[in-house]
């Protein structure tokens, strides 16, 4: 691939694919972008609830530990 030393033809095939390009309709952007959102708010909560029956069990194992060795 050769190196074109002319920036405005660079700029004219910018241009030329820019054209081509099929840019997404307002409607599926939208479904995008709320797909995006449930799918940020789902792993939220998922990580959110993982974190704290996590910590729940951690905290109960050492409670229970610490009674055994007391």
């Amino acid at each position: 691939m050769g190196l074109k030393k002319n920036p405005f033809a660079f700029l004219r095939q910018v241009q030329s694919e820019m054209m081509k390009v099929v840019w997404p309709s307002r409607r599926e952007m939208g479904v995008s972008t709320l797909m995006v959102l449930l799918m940020v708010i789902l792993s939220a909560m998922f990580f959110f609830l993982s974190d704290w029956l996590m910590s729940l069990g951690i905290g109960i194992g050492i409670s229970f530990l610490s009674g055994l060795f007391q």
